[in-house]
């Protein structure tokens, strides 16, 4: 029975738009759907992304459901209630759903499958792999370690509507022997498979010899999602799952290529944004670039904010410890904050019945500004924290500020994110640089 329900509840969340995450753009990336740009030197590359078509409606519960699960954090009642009254199914289902999925955690780290945010464009990013090119759509993800594809190794119902990669007819595979990888994401869904080495092209940039963990199962929300061909994990190359070795990152093989060991990210509120690799592009940024120190264990990008403003009101001093995670949509933050965030709007509250902070969707929020240092300074636009419509008379809509009290961390998703130009530096000291960009 509970495989039955497990089984019920990951398709549904798929058709929800759980399966996968799709954060924007990598090398000098503008997003945009047109054809790959040639490279701006030997050593700085441009490439385009694709628009995905088939997002999905968002909705507020789902999303912090996702997180939760992402992070191994206890499903509350009142959240399980709010998702199973969505679903169509029963409270026991999900949190038995809960329950099976924080049971089946790696202890080496999960990598994130963000749900598709029909407010903001998700998007998807052609890679080349092997000779000659076998062109797939990934996800770009600075929450996981892992590159894995969709191959011809599995199932041809688990495959269907999917590009996938067959090293046989790739001239530079190379079987690793006795490697494997199974990964479990934060909706519940999983993949595993074996490994391999082959070249592996992003934005006109190879590494040869890449790992490449070709999928030989999958759950049904990646089948289900079937703009997405695997994934490209952009995190420290200690939450790699491969067994009995970790591999390194694409990222981390690329850094000697580079002109500068970074990539920058450049998302965009309701538009086509990029990443930039190798090199910071000055036009996609106003004022000087500040940067902060990286805690790079457990393998995440972890940082310290060092307060937070909401409107017009005084800043306050507050260490805030998150991670800058491109897979989570939303920013989690302690419940102090969120208090004095939500009581500047009248009408929100903290709602059991839909999972979250909502608000009058009539009504003006309030932008919310975090502390890089005590000196520089991001500032969220207030529509940038409005998500949309949570009943049928658009009347109330979810808040894009959550609390992290649950989950046990901070996260700063893409709703901190796409407020500004975020340099992730990944030479021998971490850090993070924050910009400020026009909006």
């Amino acid at each position: 029975m509970v495989a039955f329900t497990n089984l019920l509840l990951t398709s549904l969340l798929a058709s929800a738009g759980l399966g996968a995450a799709l954060p924007p753009r990598i090398g000098n990336t503008v997003i945009e759907a047109r054809e790959p740009e040639p490279s701006l030197s030997g050593r700085k590359f441009t490439l385009s992304q694709q628009q995905n078509p088939r997002f999905h409606k968002f909705n507020g519960a789902l999303s912090v459901y996702k997180t939760y699960l992402k992070y191994g954090a206890p499903v509350p009642d009142h959240l399980a209630k709010a998702v199973a009254d969505h679903l169509g199914i029963s409270v026991e289902e999900v949190l038995n759903y809960a329950n099976t999925t924080a049971n089946a955690r790696r202890d080496e780290g999960s990598a994130t499958a963000a749900p598709i945010d029909a407010s903001d464009s998700a998007y998807i990013t052609p890679v080349s792999i092997g000779t000659p090119a076998q062109t797939l759509n990934l996800d770009f993800d600075t929450g996981s370690s892992d590159l894995w594809v969709f191959s011809n190794s599995l199932p041809s119902s688990q495959r269907a509507g999917h590009t996938v990669y067959n090293p046989g007819k790739s001239s530079t595979a190379r079987r690793v022997n006795g490697a494997s990888w199974d990964i479990s994401y934060g909706d519940g869904s999983s993949s595993k498979g074996n490994v391999y080495l082959d070249k592996v092209t992003i934005g006109g940039l190879a590494v040869n010899n890449q790992a490449v963990e070709t999928a030989q199962q999958v759950s049904q929300s990646f089948t289900a999602e079937t703009s997405i061909d695997g994934l490209v994990g952009l995190a420290f190359g200690s939450l790699n799952t491969v067994k009995p070795t970790r591999q390194k990152t694409w990222f981390e093989n690329v850094l000697s290529q580079l002109d500068e060991p970074v990539f920058a990210a450049d998302l965009k509120y309701e538009a086509s944004g990029t990443y930039d690799f190798g090199f910071i592009d000055p036009a996609k940024h106003t004022g000087d670039i500040t940067y902060v120190p990286v805690n790079p264990d457990p393998g995440y990008w972890t940082w310290t904010s060092t307060g937070y403003q909401v409107g017009s009101s005084p800043f306050v001093s507050q260490s805030i410890t998150n991670i800058a995670d491109t897979g989570t949509t939303l920013m989690y933050l302690p419940n102090s904050i969120l208090q004095a965030y939500y009581k500047q709007i009248p009408g929100a509250t903290n709602s059991r019945s839909y999972g979250g902070y909502v608000f009058p969707c009539a009504t003006e929020a309030p932008d919310f500004t975090f502390g890089v240092t005590d000196e520089a300074r991001i500032t969220i636009p207030g529509r940038f924290i409005n998500y949309g419509p949570v009943t049928d008379d658009g009347e109330t809509c979810f808040g894009g500020l959550q609390t992290s009290s649950d989950v046990d961390i901070n996260i700063f998703g893409d709703v901190a994110l796409k407020a500004a130009y975020v340099v992730f530096n990944g030479g021998e000291t971490p850090s993070l640089g924050w910009a400020s960009k026009a909006l």
